[in-house]
């Protein structure tokens, strides 16, 4: 029996006790509910995640094929000067959602694919190669922006899901065997105690019985030694004297 250390065995830790049982397992049935629920949650997030590392590794090979047409048509010189000439830079804000009480990341970008007239370098001095490579690596940074709030989004569901998987063992494991041995031990206890109250208060009782019954003996002694003396002082023989007082 695992019983908390120091409690004292009283009516008061008693109700104590039974009102802390009844939150405990309030918050546990809430708590395996937010893990199920939190599962749930991981398993959509870890399909998307899934499906975003593949098109990302397509994307990335796809970039890296155009980029690699483009250098070969225009020459990696070319490619530079094209890098270059981007004049709008993307911008990403970052914000906040909430999945079952776990605070994730919301990604949003900006500007990250544009139109061919919108990329800084002439059209015309280009071939379409390049454009293709732009194009390619525009969706892979759009991708990329993508699996960051997915992946970072998974990490975090992970981290809570193991923290109130520890909370739930807890509160099942330790916490309510603790103090439902911890209620019967006082329970017993208290027992005991009224058990041993009531062997006092008989012991008690038959002790006052006992000296209530001796003082009534010793007061009936008294009275029948009392009227046995009466009696034999009417039972004396008189004097002669108060004999002949008679007689005259």
């Amino acid at each position: 029996m695992a019983v908390i250390k120091g409690t004292k065995p009283t009516r008061a830790v008693l109700i104590t006790l039974r009102k802390r049982i009844i939150t405990a397992k309030t918050g546990h049935e809430l708590l395996k509910m937010k893990r199920d629920g939190l599962m749930v949650e991981f398993f959509e997030v870890l399909n998307q995640a899934k499906t975003i590392r593949q098109e990302l590794v397509k994307d990335f090979i796809r970039a890296q094929q155009r980029l690699n047409m483009a250098k070969a048509s225009e020459g990696a010189l070319a490619i530079k000067s094209v890098a270059f000439a981007l004049q709008k830079e993307p911008t990403v804000e970052l914000e906040s959602r909430n999945i079952m009480g776990v605070v994730v990341p919301k990604i949003t970008a900006d500007s990250v694919q544009k139109q061919m007239f919108e990329r800084g370098y002439g059209i015309i001095g280009t071939s379409a190669a390049i454009d293709e490579a732009a194009e390619a690596y525009e969706s892979l940074v759009d991708k990329i922006i993508t699996a960051a709030e997915v992946e970072t989004a998974l990490i975090k569901l992970v981290e809570d899901i193991d923290s109130t998987k520890r909370r739930v063992n807890a509160l099942e494991f330790k916490v309510i065997p603790e103090i439902n041995d911890t209620i019967r031990f006082i329970g017993f206890a208290l027992e005991e105690m009224e058990r041993d109250s009531l062997v006092k208060l008989k012991m008690l009782k038959g002790k006052a019985v006992r000296a209530a019954a001796a003082k009534e003996a010793e007061k009936k002694a008294v009275e029948e030694a009392a009227k046995a003396t009466a009696a034999a002082a009417s039972a004396k023989p008189k004097p002669k004297d108060e004999k002949k007082a008679e007689t005259a």
